[in-house]
């Protein structure tokens, strides 16, 4: 079945970085775009990142654009996001999903920005 399982995530204090992966299985990872998402409590779901199949496109979202980077191993069925300059806003649990296929959701990874 489709699998996504997100690691990485931790505790960092604000200027910090993160590398967050997500490992897929179960469909054919290569021809999907994947997606970043986060969200934090109290607040709706927000779709980060963005990358084709191909990673010949990528989109962010205007609160990490300049500060992460997304990209994929489609050998290793992985997508990567880096976050650097971390902020305490950006406190949140991060998902993976692979756009437009039906239940492709990971359990997502907890990120904490604090000093």
């Amino acid at each position: 079945q489709v699998q996504l399982v997100e690691s990485g995530g931790g505790l960092v204090q604000p200027g910090g970085s993160l590398r967050l992966s997500c490992v897929a299985s179960g469909f054919s990872f290569s021809m999907y775009t994947m997606r970043w998402y986060r969200q934090a409590p109290g607040k709706e779901r927000e779709l980060v990142a963005t990358m084709s199949s191909a990673g010949g496109v990528t989109v962010y979202a205007d609160s990490l654009k300049g500060r992460c980077a997304i990209f994929r191993d489609n050998a290793k069925n992985t997508v990567y996001l880096q976050m650097n300059s971390l902020k305490p806003e950006d406190t949140a649990m991060y998902y993976c999903n692979a756009f437009a296929l039906p239940g492709a959701w990971g359990q997502g990874t907890q990120v904490t920005v604090s000093s």
